[in-house]
């Protein structure tokens, strides 16, 4: 369905009380028009949830998806990457046939 690494896990709880968000707090994922690619991830912090949004709980974080994002995301992986060279939340995505270089924007 979603999956949430425990590395990207840390980061989001991290982020989450750094900017005052609590447990209450949902993370919000979504896919929009944009990027080189066609498509680009979005990822915010989110307090309301819609009647029309997905939600799903994992690995002790709260996502919200959109019913239209959540076709592109079924499968998907939500990790992170830190460190010297690392490229911070990277999604394995396996719907996207092709990516930009710099992983932010994919098509389908």
């Amino acid at each position: 369905m979603f999956e949430i690494t425990n590395t990207a896990k840390n980061k989001l709880l991290s982020l989450m009380s750094e900017e005052g968000f609590n447990d209450n707090c949902f993370v919000r994922i979504g896919v929009e028009t944009g990027g080189c690619s066609g498509l680009s991830y979005k990822l915010n912090f989110d307090k309301n949830k819609n009647d029309s949004d997905k939600l799903i709980e994992k690995n002790g974080i709260k996502v919200i998806i959109d019913k239209k994002s959540f076709l592109y995301l079924i499968g998907t992986t939500l990790n992170y990457f830190g460190g010297l060279n690392g490229k911070g939340f990277v999604f394995e995505n396996p719907n996207a046939n092709r990516t930009c270089g710099c992983g932010e924007s994919f098509s389908v």
